[in-house]
Protein backbone atom coordinates (compact mmCIF):
# COMPACT_ATOMS: atom_id res chain seq x y z
CA UNK A 1 0.00 0.00 0.00
CA UNK A 2 1.58 3.30 -0.94
CA UNK A 3 2.51 6.03 2.04
CA UNK A 4 0.02 8.41 0.88
CA UNK A 5 -3.13 7.93 -1.74
CA UNK A 6 -3.98 10.03 -5.25
CA UNK A 7 -7.35 11.42 -3.12
CA UNK A 8 -5.15 12.98 -0.40
CA UNK A 9 -3.11 15.05 -2.51
CA UNK A 10 -4.21 18.62 -3.18
CA UNK A 11 -6.08 19.27 -6.54
CA UNK A 12 -4.26 21.34 -8.31
CA UNK A 13 -5.91 24.84 -9.47
CA UNK A 14 -6.78 25.39 -12.97
CA UNK A 15 -4.85 28.39 -14.09
CA UNK A 16 -5.67 29.74 -17.45
CA UNK A 17 -3.24 32.49 -19.09
CA UNK A 18 -4.45 34.10 -22.06
CA UNK A 19 -2.49 33.20 -25.29
CA UNK A 20 -1.06 30.11 -23.39
CA UNK A 21 -0.12 27.58 -25.63
CA UNK A 22 -3.09 25.09 -25.71
CA UNK A 23 -1.16 21.75 -27.55
CA UNK A 24 -0.63 20.20 -24.66
CA UNK A 25 -3.58 19.99 -22.75
CA UNK A 26 -6.39 17.47 -23.06
CA UNK A 27 -9.87 17.71 -24.25
CA UNK A 28 -11.00 17.46 -20.36
CA UNK A 29 -8.30 20.11 -19.40
CA UNK A 30 -9.62 22.35 -22.56
CA UNK A 31 -13.11 21.60 -21.46
CA UNK A 32 -12.47 22.42 -17.72
CA UNK A 33 -10.96 25.86 -18.59
CA UNK A 34 -14.04 26.99 -20.85
CA UNK A 35 -15.96 26.29 -17.54
CA UNK A 36 -13.59 28.29 -15.70
CA UNK A 37 -13.60 31.31 -18.33
CA UNK A 38 -17.56 30.70 -18.64
CA UNK A 39 -17.72 31.56 -15.06
CA UNK A 40 -15.68 34.43 -14.76
CA UNK A 41 -17.48 36.03 -17.88
CA UNK A 42 -20.80 35.46 -15.48
CA UNK A 43 -18.91 36.98 -12.32
CA UNK A 44 -17.92 39.59 -15.00
CA UNK A 45 -21.09 40.61 -16.34
CA UNK A 46 -22.90 40.63 -12.74
CA UNK A 47 -20.42 43.07 -11.10
CA UNK A 48 -20.88 45.25 -14.30
CA UNK A 49 -24.61 44.93 -13.55
CA UNK A 50 -24.39 46.01 -10.30
CA UNK A 51 -22.19 48.82 -11.21
CA UNK A 52 -24.47 50.50 -14.07
CA UNK A 53 -27.41 50.33 -11.55
CA UNK A 54 -25.15 52.02 -8.54
CA UNK A 55 -24.50 54.98 -11.64
CA UNK A 56 -28.05 55.40 -12.19
CA UNK A 57 -29.13 55.55 -8.83
CA UNK A 58 -26.49 58.14 -8.30
CA UNK A 59 -27.15 60.29 -11.39
CA UNK A 60 -30.97 59.94 -10.74
CA UNK A 61 -30.29 61.11 -7.67
CA UNK A 62 -28.23 64.52 -8.42
CA UNK A 63 -29.86 65.11 -11.51
CA UNK A 64 -30.62 68.44 -11.93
Amino acid sequence: MPLFDDDDKPKKKIVHEIGQDLSLLSVEELAARVALLQDEIKRLEADMTRKRATRSAADQFFKK
